[in-house]
């Protein structure tokens, strides 16, 4: 049977948060724990109730979305945060990314879609939807540096390639035709080349570096 994935939402808009709760509490599989007005509120929430997934904000009161997320993900790794913003430009995808963000999502997505996102999502993943990626990956190509501390192999490249697409090491390792042991052993050392330490991180690294890119 199925997990149910729990949800705590942050929001400090009470209809969109109320008619969030309303969307999700139809929904098999899905259990809404809590709701949060300010960021210092959905802290304390999240240390208290332990959700899979934060749904947050970026504009909230007292704490702001990114800042409450770079918090979460340190205090509590356990718990994934999902930004959903209405704000598309790469800026604000790219620092909610840096903050450990598992994924950013637009507001304007259709109901069926977030609901999707919801129940296939695993913590491997980087949940970001092609166009908004593309759109980051356009964005931050812009006139960086493309030395990389040490080159990745030819099987690495593929590796960070899907990992860019949002791929769980199980796909990965699919794709590739091999053991999701050895995926392990590929992310470990492209972590270690590019000097940081989980997958999210190592996204914008490999943007920033050139390494993907939107035809990737």
């Amino acid at each position: 049977m199925p997990k149910t994935v729990t949800v705590l939402i942050a929001d400090d808009q009470t209809l969109f948060r109320e008619g969030l709760k309303d969307l999700l509490e139809d929904e098999k599989g899905i259990k809404v724990v809590g709701e949060a007005k300010t960021g210092s509120e959905v802290i304390e929430m999240v240390k208290r109730l332990k959700p899979d997934v934060v749904l947050m904000d970026i504009k909230i009161p007292e704490i702001d979305g990114i800042s409450a997320t770079k918090i979460i993900r340190e205090k509590f790794p356990e718990t994934n945060v999902i930004i959903l913003s209405s704000y598309e430009d790469e800026a604000h995808i790219t620092e909610a990314i840096q903050a450990g963000a598992n994924g950013y999502l637009s507001k304007m997505l259709p109901a069926s879609e977030l609901v999707n996102a919801l129940k296939t999502f695993t913590s491997e993943s980087v949940m970001i939807p092609q166009p908004i990626m593309n759109k980051l990956i356009s964005g931050l190509r812009q006139g960086l540096n493309k030395d990389c501390p040490e080159a990745l192999t030819p099987t690495e490249m593929k590796v960070m390639s899907l990992l860019g697409k949002g791929k769980s090491n199980k796909e990965i390792a699919h794709e590739l035709k091999c053991s999701v042991k050895t995926i392990k052993n590929h992310l470990n050392s492209i972590f270690n080349k590019l000097g940081v330490t989980n997958r999210t991180e190592a996204v914008v690294k490999a943007i920033e570096k050139g390494l993907i890119s939107p035809d990737s």
